[in-house]
């Protein structure tokens, strides 16, 4: 049984993927980055799991389950560990631990880098269901940069503020109704969630 300190207080694990981050040769950036953003965006309660770990895909499949399972999060988002090096082994150590794949996640992750670089192809984010026997989770895979990872969960807008490319999270609080999270709200000067009008709550409907 999760116990929450509010109803609808939301669980987040944060995993940096970083063989030298892990070591100590220099500072993580991802997770400050994470918590940074997660702290302007939402306006429901939450609580964060942090984890700094090295490029194993034993390690970070093991540190995946036990956020889900044990730890109790609703969402685990990881940062690093998703190029074509050999190294790189986020995205199978994710596939391994998740019960379904949520592929457009990672198909919007890439569309909205390859506003910046050609090379946001090589980038093999991914996203999954981890059902666990007591709840489920959605697992994101992001990418390793601070910028790079404001830009994906945010969205792009134009010179007026307008959206001009969606960014991912704004689906993240529907997703997670469906799989019987907690009701997530978000500012939506910084990301507005969608939800069809049958899924918003009364204050929230029209919105």
């Amino acid at each position: 049984m999760i116990t929450r300190s509010h109803p609808d207080e939301l669980r987040v694990g944060l995993v940096s993927i970083s063989d030298r981050a892990s070591r100590g040769t220099y500072d993580d950036q991802g997770i400050p980055a994470l918590q940074a953003w997660l702290g302007a965006a939402l306006q429901s309660p939450w609580v964060a799991e942090t984890r700094l770990i090295p490029d194993d895909a034993d390690g970070i499949a093991a540190t995946l389950i036990a956020l889900v399972d044990q730890a109790g999060c609703d969402l685990v988002l990881t940062t690093g560990g998703t190029g074509p090096a050999r190294r790189d082994v986020t995205p199978e150590a994710t596939l391994r631990v998740g019960t379904k794949e949520m592929p457009g996640f990672g198909e919007q992750m890439r569309q909205i880098s390859l506003r910046f670089v050609p090379t946001a192809i090589l980038s093999r984010q991914v996203a999954v269901i981890r059902e666990a026997p007591a709840h489920a989770a959605l697992i994101i895979n992001l990418p390793g940069q601070p910028k790079s990872i404001k830009e994906t969960l945010e969205g792009l807008r134009d010179a007026d503020g307008h959206s001009v490319v969606p960014g991912i999270f704004a689906a993240v609080p529907y997703c997670i109704d469906l799989i019987g999270g907690p009701y997530i709200e978000t500012n939506d000067a910084v990301c507005r969630a969608f939800r069809p009008k049958s899924a918003q709550r009364p204050n929230k409907a029209g919105a």
